[in-house]
């Protein structure tokens, strides 16, 4: 089976700087990948040559088959890509069944056929949304007096409105307590069993990632340095050295 998305020796310099240096990465069809590295890996340039924000020096980029190298970001958005950044962009004077709303009513700008959705059926959406963000029982309250938790489950459900197949999360545990980061690994897993989603994440949180127990790709200086599982990066004695040891210390 082909690859949802597909990268080929992505390439990424800023002058004089390298910040990607011949990347490839295959990412299967519902599947939760976590991206680790250290800062100025390339981590990040690379979430933004996937959503178009950059161009790549040399390389291609393939989506369910289709090229989407040097497109503009909204139309990867069309395509069916969605990003969540490390700040939650929710809408905070709304409250959270009207932040699920927007992407639910605007999509049909985007997808025709969901203008022949009724009402109900965007409400059995909205209430399916609200419980795999696990707000059930916050729908009519204001977005801004979530916890910062909150918001961030509220983002990630926003982008299952829109009905992206992939989404890019980058950072989605940061600032969030224990309990938080241990929750939200569960609910993105929960959401890619359920919905059968690809998620991409960026990750400096072990113990998010471990919870994950997903694929893992490590990052070093532009390139792909190691790839698979938790456990055997851990034990990975050049990972260890190179970033796991440094911040790992259970």
């Amino acid at each position: 089976m082909s690859p949802l998305l597909q990268i080929s020796g992505v390439r990424k310099a800023f002058g004089g700087v390298i910040a990607l240096d011949g990347v490839d990465l295959s990412l299967p069809a519902c599947s939760t990948t976590c991206i680790i590295g250290p800062n100025g890996c390339g981590k990040t340039t690379l979430f933004n040559i996937i959503s178009g924000a950059f161009s790549p020096t040399e390389g291609k980029i393939w989506f369910r088959g289709e090229e989407l190298t040097g497109l503009a970001p909204h139309r990867i958005a069309r395509k069916g890509i969605a990003r969540k950044f490390q700040v939650p962009g929710i809408y905070p004077s709304l409250s959270v069944a009207e932040n699920l709303e927007v992407p639910l009513i605007s999509g049909s700008a985007i997808h025709p056929l969901r203008r022949l959705l009724t009402y109900g059926a965007r409400d059995r959406r909205l209430t399916e949304l609200l419980r795999l963000a696990q707000l059930d029982d916050k729908a009519s309250i204001a977005a801004c007096e979530l916890s910062h938790g909150e918001k961030q489950w509220l983002e990630i459900a926003m982008l299952l409105a829109s009905d992206a197949e992939l989404l890019l999360l980058d950072e989605p545990t940061a600032g969030m307590t224990i309990a938080e980061t241990a929750r939200t690994a569960d609910l993105i897993k929960n959401i890619c069993f359920e919905t059968g989603k690809t998620i991409l994440a960026i990750e400096h949180d072990m113990h998010f990632v471990r919870r994950l127990d997903c694929h893992v790709v490590v990052m070093m200086r532009g390139q792909i340095f190691r790839e698979g599982r938790y456990e055997g990066l851990q034990a990975d004695p050049a990972v260890r050295t190179a970033y796991l040891g440094e911040v790992e210390t259970c």
